[in-house]
């Protein structure tokens, strides 16, 4: 672990929380622990998951019970991880967690007032108990990546595609929520391809893919639907916002310039829009977002079309 630094951070989904099972009620809930206490709980409790969203939830949780936290922040580049828990907040401490040389992520905690010196001891401390559990839990989820992603693009796969909508078309349902999804295709991608050769489209499409993954909410999926084409799921998205998402995509394209053969390569995408309708399954939402992008292209290509 380094010691704390300054960093940046922006989009918490406080949400994501009551998604594992806990609710802000519960902290208030539970009597407070001393030290001795909670460090044997984090000992106990942290083994009992493989998913490491869900064990840094239960870090993130239990350890209010000794140091008032606003949020927790972690990303792991290596498995694509992002999770942002809590509320944003003037003053954080960041750690670097690292195991034997092997980069396991950064971790950040953020609250409205300063950490003292002693509250930073004891989190630097209690951060010990996370080690081996996360490191777990990220080879477990290296493991799942590998079989539900795709190698090349790093985007999810058909099987993730599948098991993904039809889990959040049953959350949507369950609570009410919208639920949106963007058909995605690279415009004359063939050519590309045959004038600058399969490395070259290979590159744009990894950069396509990059491009959409960093223009998300952690909340939000994306996965190569097959070829050029890419499907993004978008949580508790009504229609106009899905939209609106759609056109930031395209924009963004715009100026995103891939190199082929000593020259650049201008992108253009289409897109089709659909949200989910009252009883409707998902994969007649995939055929209808699949729909609009084919008008899309009807229409002349670089434009987003909204499914009836």
């Amino acid at each position: 672990m380094s010691f704390p630094t300054r960093t940046n951070a922006i989009d918490f989904n406080s949400a994501r929380l009551q998604r594992f099972g806990f609710s802000p009620a519960q902290f208030l809930a539970q009597p407070l622990l001393d030290y001795d206490q909670l460090q044997r709980r984090l000992g106990l409790q942290l083994q009992t998951s493989l998913e490491a969203d869900k064990v840094l939830a239960m870090f993130f949780q239990s350890v209010q019970q000794l140091i008032p936290l606003g949020a927790l922040i972690y990303r792991h580049e290596g498995t694509d991880l992002r999770l942002e828990l809590g509320a944003r907040a003037r003053h954080d401490a960041s750690y670097c967690i690292t195991y034997e040389g092997e980069q396991m992520g950064q971790l950040t905690f953020q609250r409205d007032q300063a950490f003292g010196e002693d509250e930073l001891a004891q989190l630097e401390s209690l951060l010990s108990n996370l080690i081996y559990p996360l490191r777990n839990a990220l080879l477990y989820r290296h493991a799942s990546l590998s079989a539900l992603r795709d190698p090349l693009t790093g985007a999810g796969n058909r099987i993730a595609m599948e098991q993904s909508l039809s889990r959040e078309a049953e959350i949507a349902r369950r609570h009410q929520q919208p639920l949106s999804a963007l058909m995605l295709d690279i415009d004359h991608f063939k050519g590309i391809n045959d004038t600058h050769g399969h490395v070259t489209g290979d590159e744009v499409l990894k950069a396509v893919a990059d491009m959409i993954k960093d223009r998300l909410r952690n909340i939000d999926q994306v996965f190569r639907f097959g070829g050029e084409e890419f499907l993004i799921v978008l949580t508790n998205t009504p229609r106009e916002s899905a939209a609106l998402v759609g056109e930031r995509l395209r924009q963004a394209i715009l100026q995103l310039k891939c190199p082929a053969n000593h020259s650049a390569a201008q992108l253009t995408i289409s897109l089709g829009c659909a949200t989910l309708l009252p009883g409707e399954s998902p994969d007649s939402l995939v055929r209808r977002a699949d729909s609009a992008l084919y008008a899309a292209k009807r229409q002349g290509r670089n434009r987003l079309e909204m499914a009836g």
